[in-house]
């Protein structure tokens, strides 16, 4: 068996409970059942053209399976269908989602704290940009020129100014470019990328709070991918040192649906500061009546957001809570060992070559040769030939100045390389057999 199922059996338990809740009369729910199978097995014979995102041999995007509770806990609460915008259409999943915001505040070390989910990573982002945009009008956003493409295309929706630093040969923010940025005067916020989704790096976190004593800006954390490293006890004492001081930045946005075993799309925005609150609070004559606290949608950009994602969330949290030394964080660390393995047989092979120490879970990877173009052709040949042996990575190109005391004669602008997000707690379990069939990709 391939595919997970034991969340049917959750389903089918978790809806005889809902339904025994309500004290109404029945409904003649009749459909056309034999049309619904029949379109239905259409509709999954056409999901077999996928990759597949579920199985420890899919290592190179960011898609990692829901939990069975995420999927179960998903499903069970699309039969109410509850719409998280305002308490009247989320009498249950409303007060789910501020818990579960609550639960991810306090893992980042706030107890005050403003936030909500949203559909995913950009639109939590493009709040936190928002807010910066209000509090600094007329000032630069900074982030460097490894952060998420998205935080560019945010500041021209919103008519924010926009800048990026470079970045140093292991894909972190250059203390000393930023600094000359920063000696202008004009920058209102700094964005530090917690875990860029090209190399899995950190920026210096500690160093830029050092910074903003001198310079007074805002630093908004991107940890849509690697918030939930916080938790972790094996990561380099360098980078627990960044996220050992991430309660001192002013926004933070994390995605659930990244580590946190979450379907999409489930991401979350948090300010450290309530009082941003201010910026949000509107007026609506019909939705908010029945609850006299702050609806959700009161302080949210996005109006109609799946009341389903809290429920799950929150299911995924009873069981798994996001906390140190906890079954959660034990399962992330088992992918983060894993891509320390994977990156010791790649520095001991006369094939390969790392292009830095993996600081989170994603590892990244030449393939030796006299120069880079040639080097190149090489990675685009193992990818398709590491795909006919059932074995699924992803392509990355790194910059060729940034390589660090190369042995090969550099002949292009940019190094394509293989890359691997070893994001499934299995993936440790499934190393040797991941390692052997890149061996035979050669």
């Amino acid at each position: 068996m391939k595919l997970e199922r034991e969340s049917l059996n959750l389903l089918q338990k978790a809806i005889e409970k809902l339904e025994s809740g309500f004290n109404l009369p029945d409904l003649d729910q009749s459909y056309d059942s034999k049309k619904m199978e029949e379109v239905i097995l259409r509709a999954a014979e056409k999901m077999q053209d996928n990759y597949p995102y579920f199985h420890p041999l899919f290592a190179g995007q960011m898609l990692k399976p829901p939990h069975p509770i995420a999927k179960a806990a998903y499903m069970m609460a699309m039969w109410i269908n509850p719409n998280n915008h305002a308490m009247d259409g989320s009498k249950a999943s409303s007060p789910m989602e501020k818990e579960v915001v609550a639960d991810l505040a306090k893992m980042f070390g706030w107890n005050e704290h403003l936030g909500h989910l949203t559909g995913g990573g950009t639109m939590a982002n493009l709040e936190a940009l928002w807010v910066s945009g209000k509090i600094h009008p007329g000032k630069k956003i900074i982030a460097s020129d490894q952060a998420h493409y998205t935080h560019e295309r945010i500041s021209e929706v919103l008519k924010l100014n926009f800048d990026k630093v470079a970045t140093d040969h292991q894909g972190r923010i250059d203390l000393a470019a930023l600094e000359e940025k920063l000696k202008k005067g004009d920058v209102g916020t700094v964005v530090c990328t917690m875990g860029t989704t090209g190399l899995g790096a950190v920026d210096p976190l500690d160093k830029i709070l050092e910074l903003q004593t001198k310079y007074n800006f805002r630093i908004h954390a991107d940890a849509a991918y690697g918030g939930y490293f916080k938790l972790l006890s094996n990561l380099e004492e360098q980078t627990k040192n960044k996220y050992s001081v991430i309660d001192r930045v002013d926004s933070i946005v994390i995605d659930p649906h990244k580590q946190g075993l979450q379907p999409y799309g489930c991401g979350c925005v948090i300010f450290k500061n309530p009082e941003v609150a201010k910026f949000y609070i509107h007026d609506s004559p019909y939705t908010y009546f029945t609850s006299d606290e702050l609806h959700l949608g009161e302080i949210s950009l996005e109006c109609s957001r799946a009341g389903a994602s809290a429920v799950a969330l929150w299911a995924t949290h009873q069981l798994m809570p996001p906390v140190v030394n906890g079954q959660f964080a034990t399962d992330l660390e088992k992918s983060r060992s894993a891509a320390l393995k994977l990156y010791e047989k790649l520095s001991s092979n006369e094939n390969f070559f790392p292009i830095v120490k993996p600081e989170t879970d994603i590892v990244t990877w030449g393939l030796k040769g006299k120069c880079t173009s040639h080097m190149s052709e090489l990675a685009h040949a193992f990818f398709k030939k590491a795909e006919e042996n059932s074995l699924y990575l992803s392509l990355y190109k790194y910059p060729t100045s940034k390589l660090n005391n190369p042995d090969f004669d550099i002949d292009s602008e940019y190094l394509v390389c293989l890359r691997s997000s070893l994001m499934k707690p299995e993936h440790e379990d499934w190393l040797e057999e991941i390692w052997d069939r890149m061996i035979a990709s050669l």
